[in-house]
């Protein structure tokens, strides 16, 4: 070695002058020459000045001397410089050799890189498992920027309860000094996901309590809708939350939320039966290193119960908040059709069925073309989105016979409520169909516009049609 323009080299690093020290580096070694020494700061030099492919070529000539040690900085420098130069497949082979080095003093680097080059390829999941890695270990100066990247994942799988619980953690674990606004603006965003209104709408107040801090548009927007959902909220009935996760079988038993995938058949496991108590003064010298393990990791016990539970629940299927965006609720817009016909057929009051947009003619229109008579109702199509719904049903009539109905719907609050109802007729002899309909708007226009509307959507075929569009089976 030339030793020399080793000890020049690492003055100019420490100095900054990385352009020199490459120079006398390169110098330093002998042809055929291995040294992990020089290959390594070689490697920090060329990183520093973005030239990253022949940063990770540095690495990998300095984990070829057996003799350096240091493979797990090494391989992390390596994945990192590889992930740079646009390898992600390459970076991630050799991240996931640094995060089995057990000597290697901080763990968290190499798994926070190794989540980044997860998610450059698409794979959320095992990007999940590496930033809950890096938030559980204690080495880490800042968990809660780990926490944050697995709620997003979380968010990304359909997770929306998931990743509430993931910022929520992160938010514990920032330090004063840390912009906690964004942190609060995700979880007003997976809050809304979840469908649990009234706590985005206080997630989304303390981002932006302080004016420091604007909302994303899209998170502007959900702020927006989830004040308009709190402002509908009304009657003395479970909230959305409790209705949700009622259904998904929390709070009645079905669940163990300490235990949601039921392998342990019992909430926590008992202090004696770790073996901690029964460890012996020679077990502990015997096993000194991995006591040292053991003790650190015990610093964040709580945080690893917490983010433990958190990956079992990646194996659920489905997400309950994550349904409100597939135009699913509570009730559903079945249940609410055979509601409002039922209720109407036995003379009741079906107001409470119909959105507040529909005046009070339209309410009556409404319940003239609805049957007066005992039906019974069945829901043929349903077509759903997130705020709006269509469903096509059919009434068997006491007096014989059927009649076709479409019933159109929008969300209100967790469930649905009616704005019109429409009688559905088949066109004959190739004419367009006639219908008589109802709407919240169809009041301001008249009877003869709505008609002319109808009959100007509609479709027709040489047998029959409808007035309706495509609608999907919900069987």
């Amino acid at each position: 070695m030339n030793q020399q323009a080793f000890e020049s080299g690492k003055a100019a690093y420490k100095q900054g002058d990385f352009l020199n020290a490459v120079n006398q580096l390169s110098q330093a070694k002998d042809p055929g020459e291995v040294s992990g020494s020089v290959d390594h700061i070689l490697g920090n030099c060329l990183m520093k000045l973005g030239r990253f492919a022949e940063a990770a070529a540095a690495y990998g000539e300095a984990l070829s001397d057996t003799s350096y040690g240091h493979s797990g900085a090494l391989a992390c420098n390596r994945g990192r410089a590889l992930l740079a130069a646009n390898k992600p497949q390459e970076a991630i082979a050799s991240l996931t050799m640094a995060t089995r080095d057990s000597d290697y003093a901080t763990p968290y680097k190499a798994y926070v890189a190794l989540g980044n080059a997860y998610m450059r390829v698409g794979n959320v999941r095992e990007a999940g498992v590496a930033y809950r890695n890096a938030a559980i270990d204690e080495s880490n100066p800042d968990p809660s920027s780990s926490l944050r990247n697995l709620g997003g994942c979380f968010m990304q799988m359909g997770r929306a309860v998931d990743a509430v619980e993931a910022y929520r953690t992160a938010l514990d674990f920032s330090t004063p000094l840390a912009d906690q606004n964004v942190i609060y603006g995700d979880l007003g965003l997976a809050y809304v996901a979840a469908n649990r209104m009234s706590e985005a709408v206080d997630a989304f107040n303390h981002a932006t309590a302080d004016g420091s801090y604007t909302l994303r548009p899209e998170a502007q927007a959900a702020f927006d809708a989830a004040k308009r959902a709190v402002s509908a909220i009304t009657g003395d009935g479970p909230s959305e939350t409790d209705a949700f996760l009622a259904a998904a079988g929390y709070g009645t038993g079905a669940i163990d939320p300490l235990d949601p995938t039921g392998s342990t058949g019992e909430f926590m496991p008992s202090p004696e039966d770790t073996g901690f108590f029964s460890v012996s003064e020679e077990d502990l010298v015997a096993a000194d290193k991995k006591e040292r393990k053991i003790r650190r990791k015990k610093k964040h016990r709580g945080l690893k119960v917490l983010i433990f539970i958190l990956v079992l629940l990646l194996a659920l299927a489905g997400a309950c908040g994550f349904a409100y965006y597939k135009g699913y609720g509570w009730p559903t817009q079945q249940s609410v059709v055979e509601s409002l016909f039922q209720t109407n057929a036995s003379g009741g009051d079906v107001a409470s069925f119909l959105d507040g947009s529909v005046s009070s003619d339209s309410r009556s229109q409404i319940e003239s073309v609805l049957p007066k008579s005992s039906t019974k109702v069945s829901v043929d199509g349903l077509d759903r989105s997130m705020n709006s719904s269509t469903a096509l049903a059919t009434a068997s009539l006491e007096s014989g016979g059927s009649q076709s109905y479409e019933i159109k719907m929008v969300r209100s609050g967790l469930g649905w409520k009616v704005t019109s109802v429409e009688a559905v007729y088949a066109s004959q002899n190739s004419t367009a169909p006639t219908a008589k309909s109802t709407s919240s708007d169809s009041s301001k226009s008249g009877d003869s516009e709505s008609t002319d509307s109808a009959e100007t959507s509609a479709t027709s075929d040489s047998n029959s049609s409808t007035t309706t569009g495509t609608i999907s089976s919900e069987g």
